[in-house]
């Protein structure tokens, strides 16, 4: 169902706002955090379809039951890293990091190259299509992702290529992106709601664009953050 809000936008591309509204009343849901955030390329790219992003995730996860013959989550997280990460090498965009293309889904899902909250994202929506729980780590500086297994939640990072970390090592690695020491607080790898998840995808092409004087787009992303906060989240 559309969602009204009685505006229109003065800098964000209309289609674009549009359909992000219309992701605000399913926004809990991961098929609706993933529209909402395909939503957001929309401002900058010509050529988005929401339709083909959605078929390529149910494409990937088709392709991980045809060789999963196993139930159990554990033979379900080996295939979902062998097509996600050894077939498909779904990785970190490293060597061109500060990129607005690696926060687009669409972007990220044709190059296979992005930043951590995007990748999550995608592992997440392809994963629980298999029958995994996933969810998103809001961890500081570099967003990681959990995966609930027979022996509890197990951290994984997608930006380096699905690395499997102990706490201390997700602490360790959080630190070696922001370059300064961080206190061991477990509140730190707490699980992200879909709308801090959605407004930090946000959150970093705002900055991102403030550094670049890209005013006219930093105020689109505005825009489309207001809409995240007045739908109550």
């Amino acid at each position: 169902m559309r969602q009204e809000t009685g505006i229109e936008p003065l800098y964000c591309r209309p289609e674009a706002y549009r359909w992000f509204v219309d992701q605000m009343s399913d926004l809990n849901t991961t098929a609706g955090l993933l529209r909402a955030a395909t939503a957001v390329s929309l401002h900058a790219l010509d050529d988005v379809q929401p339709e083909r992003v959605e078929l390529t995730v149910h494409c990937l996860a088709e392709r991980i039951r045809a060789q999963c013959h196993d139930s159990s989550s554990t033979a379900r997280l080996a295939h979902l890293h062998d097509v996600f990460f050894d077939q498909e090498r779904f990785v970190g965009n490293l060597d061109n990091y500060y990129f607005a293309l690696n926060s687009y889904v669409p972007v990220v899902l044709n190059t296979r190259r992005g930043l951590p909250i995007i990748l999550a994202l995608l592992y997440k929506a392809v994963g629980e299509r298999v029958g995994l729980q996933i969810e998103g780590v809001n961890s500081p500086a570099h967003f990681l992702a959990r995966v609930r297994t027979n022996e509890g939640w197990l951290l994984i990072d997608p930006f380096y290529g699905g690395q499997a970390l102990s706490t201390e090592e997700a602490f360790r690695r959080i630190e070696q992106v922001a370059g300064r020491k961080i206190v061991r607080d477990e509140n730190y790898l707490a699980p992200a709601t879909h709308s801090q998840w959605l407004s930090r995808i946000l959150a970093n092409l705002q900055a991102l664009f403030a550094k670049e004087g890209r005013h006219d787009d930093l105020a689109a992303m505005t825009e489309l953050q207001q809409v995240l906060t007045g739908a109550g989240f």
